[in-house]
């Protein structure tokens, strides 16, 4: 059973739980662990699409932040920085397994013009009773569209669309700059509205 931080752990300040870790008190990481595990799982597993392979995932990014947890410098917030870790974790895995379209398309050069930083990545669906079954297929097709993706890219759209993320913290929590977080935004927009076309032609 995952429970979550109770009030009383929840009022820790994050930073000297960490300093914490550093001098090796294991309880202090199970707090943080308490803290973030259900967020870590749930952006694993919008990247996977497995829930064991997610927890499986979510448990070695954990255990490599723990390993390195010396390193942390409270640069950015700890969440931030284990997010980095988390993503990188899960790109490594995705691109052993393969998945499709983790191949040609990843470009990081692709021209920057016309990109609306406001712009959304794919349509509201309609949240009508009768149309429920309509709002289930998008879903499913948009999730299908999004695991043609390359992992870089993937990881952007879900920062961006589904953690709300800004620019800086995905740059941050990926390890490049923000001008590569925007081009591989444009990319992946770009090539969902391809797949999707027939969606935005009907909203």
């Amino acid at each position: 059973m995952h429970t979550e931080a109770t009030p009383a752990q929840a009022d820790v300040p994050e930073l000297d739980l960490v300093k914490r870790c550093q001098a090796g008190d294991t309880e202090a990481f199970d707090q943080l662990v308490t803290r973030y595990r259900t967020r870590v799982f749930g952006m694993i597993y919008n990247m996977v699409h497995s829930e064991q392979d997610a927890w499986d995932l979510a448990q070695d990014s954990f255990l490599k932040a723990w390993k390195s947890i010396g390193r942390f410098r409270g640069q950015s917030s700890f969440y931030t920085w284990i997010y980095r870790i988390v993503t990188n974790v899960t790109i490594d895995w995705l691109r052993k397994k393969q998945v499709k379209g983790s191949g040609m398309e990843f470009d990081d050069a692709v021209q920057l013009k016309e990109i609306d930083p406001a712009s959304r990545t794919v349509p509201k669906a309609p949240a009508l009773p009768h149309q429920r079954m309509e709002r289930q297929e998008i879903r499913a097709r948009i999730d299908a569209a999004i695991e043609q993706l390359s992992p870089e890219h993937r990881a952007v759209i879900l920062m961006k669309e589904t953690e709300d993320m800004q620019y800086h913290e995905i740059a941050e929590a990926l390890g490049c700059s923000i001008g590569t977080v925007m081009s591989r935004l444009f990319y992946a927009r770009k090539k969902l509205q391809n797949l999707l076309r027939d969606l935005y032609e009907n909203v």
